[in-house]
């Protein structure tokens, strides 16, 4: 069954080096920290962890600015309070749910892409998402990308990270320091 969703995949960057230096206990530690706060994020903005993937996890939902609002959410509180930063792309797209509990389509695959382009910190999401992004976000366009699997090149925008321009009580905009 073809259905549409909003699909972001979120990436810790540099934690195999973490885990190499700090040793598996910090990193259990730093996981932790990830899942606590990406579980209560995905819970307040009816967001759904579709898989945990290790030092990661793919998000997906039908409210395309639910997701992005998360995932930016996400972000700024690791950027503030973790030892790590948090990475990400989005990309919503009809899909085919596969038993219930799993998506197949280009709108994943992008996701995923744009997850593995995106800087520490960053999020990337495809120019189709833009109308969806909440009004405290403010997304650079970048430009086309080509994606391996899709014949269109897609547009890119990112929300880059700031001094949490989402707070977590309101999510509204924080100014500045």
């Amino acid at each position: 069954m073809r259905v549409r969703r909003t699909f972001c995949f979120l990436d810790l960057c540099g934690f195999t080096s973490f885990t190499d230096e700090h040793g598996d206990q910090e990193a259990v530690a730093v996981l932790g920290h990830l899942r606590a706060v990406l579980r209560a994020e995905a819970e307040n903005h009816g967001v759904r962890v579709t898989k945990w993937l290790g030092d990661g996890a793919m998000l997906s939902g039908v409210d395309a600015g639910a997701v992005i609002r998360c995932a930016a959410l996400v972000r700024d509180v690791l950027q503030s309070d973790g030892r790590l930063a948090l990475r990400g792309g989005i990309c919503e797209g009809h899909v085919i749910m596969f038993e219930g509990d799993d998506y197949i389509g280009a709108a994943v695959n992008v996701a995923a892409k744009l997850c593995s382009k995106a800087l520490p910190g960053q999020l990337l999401l495809t120019g189709g998402t833009k109308a969806s992004v909440p009004p405290e976000l403010q997304p650079v366009a970048l430009g086309d990308l080509t994606v391996p699997g899709v014949s269109q090149p897609v547009e890119v925008l990112a929300l880059d990270p700031g001094p949490l321009r989402i707070s977590r009580q309101t999510t509204a905009v924080r100014p500045s320091v």
